[in-house]
């Protein structure tokens, strides 16, 4: 039987703008587009570093 995998719901809540452009950038990795849009992403390590440094800006939920 096939592992499933672990998922996080995040929502992007806040602007970027006043804060650094690195986190602005990170967001944009992470694929969002518009605020208060929301992703289905993988839980693993590179995401949750990701989401480590913009935490102030996104809502997370694990799945």
């Amino acid at each position: 039987m096939a592992k499933k995998e672990k998922m996080l719901k995040v929502t992007w809540v806040r602007s970027t703008i006043g804060y650094n452009s690195k986190q602005s950038l990170i967001i944009e990795a992470l694929g969002f587009k518009k605020l208060n849009q929301t992703r289905m992403l993988p839980d693993n390590d590179s995401i949750r570093g990701s989401l480590h440094h913009v935490a102030h800006l996104v809502k997370v939920e694990e799945i």
